[in-house]
């Protein structure tokens, strides 16, 4: 989330066609296409995030600034040649990081949460512990996880919380 990604088209000589489907998981289908006779390129239903990577007929690659969830889906690069057609599949997963907090609630459990993670995080403790886990998907398709511990040994005086994610892996301590 929040970087550039760039998709690359194979080069090929002779260009007559040249375009970029993209069918995001939510939201319509989006088009640019490049004609090399008129030297024009076209777009249909994309945003401004979305553009050639430099002019189409030398460097036939798709970028994507500031990612987002809502660029998730399939990338379709189309090249008409004399040659014969080529095309390039790609499928765009977007990782969001975790907000990491730990806090005490108001009985003196330790409280982990990996808050607006995408895919969901993996919470736990270390010294591991009796702990309860709750999950809270939310409408932009992120999971905020919570893991309280609910029984801990009385002579445990720090614990720590480690929170595992595929864009990263954290671990943070607290005495309650």
């Amino acid at each position: 989330v929040g970087e550039s990604s760039v998709f690359t088209c194979p080069p090929k000589p002779n260009i007559t066609v040249l375009t970029w489907k993209i069918y995001p998981k939510v939201g319509g289908p989006c088009i640019l296409g490049y004609r090399a006779d008129t030297n024009m390129t076209d777009r249909t239903n994309c945003s401004d995030s979305m553009k050639w990577k430099g002019r189409p007929d030398l460097v036939p690659d798709l970028e994507i600034q500031q990612v987002g969830i809502a660029q998730e889906g399939n990338y379709i690069c189309e090249v008409a040649t004399p040659d014969g057609n080529f095309h390039s599949i790609y499928h765009l997963t977007v990782l969001v990081p975790p907000r990491l907090s730990l806090y005490c609630d108001e009985h003196g459990h330790p409280v982990c949460e990996a808050a607006a993670g995408k895919p969901p995080a993996k919470v736990s403790w270390l010294p591991q512990n009796n702990s309860s886990l709750e999950e809270e998907r939310h409408d932009n398709r992120t999971v905020t996880v919570l893991n309280r511990l609910t029984a801990y040994g009385t002579n445990v005086t720090d614990i720590t919380c480690m929170v595992f994610h595929p864009a990263g892996n954290w671990n943070e301590s607290i005495a309650c």
